[in-house]
């Protein structure tokens, strides 16, 4: 679906500075929560196998139970968000499963920072001053713990015995 410029126009329409779009309740934040709101009522339809309020989900054997608040991290900080249940408590979202409370592709931001030789309360102050999110450091270890055998296997695999090379004169 393409984004069309009079959707932008009235999306933006009282923008006067970078907060209103980037800020702590800035126009992106706004847009991502209602999109993963929206993202898992769709879900919800979709597991119930009706839409809300129909009549064929009378006596069906299950349906909406209302929702509970859920915190999650992501690269926009932290998000509150309503995770829509079902009666017989068999709805699990796949956009944010249940257990998750990170988005996907803040795990990658603290294996690159691991990689780049931070440790865990250094990747914790980091990410609190960049990113508003604050995580423990038994968060952090849990995230660097699962890749550190592929890491280790990774460091001891055997090298070539040539790798090519390109000549370069600086002048």
């Amino acid at each position: 679906m393409a984004t069309t410029d009079e959707l932008l126009d009235i999306l933006m329409k009282d923008y006067k500075k970078p907060e209103d779009l980037i800020g702590e309740n800035g126009l992106l934040k706004q847009l991502t929560k209602r999109l993963l709101e929206r993202a898992m009522q769709t879900e919800m339809t979709e597991h119930l196998g009706y839409e809300k309020h129909a009549l064929t989900g009378n006596n069906s054997g299950n349906s909406r139970n209302g929702g509970y608040k859920k915190t999650i991290s992501g690269e926009f900080g932290n998000l509150d968000v309503s995770v829509p249940r079902d009666r017989n408590s068999t709805f699990e979202p796949m956009i944010i499963p249940k257990g998750e409370s990170r988005f996907t592709g803040f795990d990658n931001k603290i294996i690159s920072m691991y990689s780049l030789g931070m440790t865990t309360r250094d990747i914790q102050s980091h990410l609190e001053e960049i990113y508003g999110v604050e995580v423990s450091p038994g968060l952090i270890s849990q995230v660097t713990n699962a890749i550190s055998e592929e890491v280790t296997l990774w460091r001891s695999r055997p090298l070539d015995d040539v790798y090519p090379a390109q000549h370069i004169t600086i002048r």
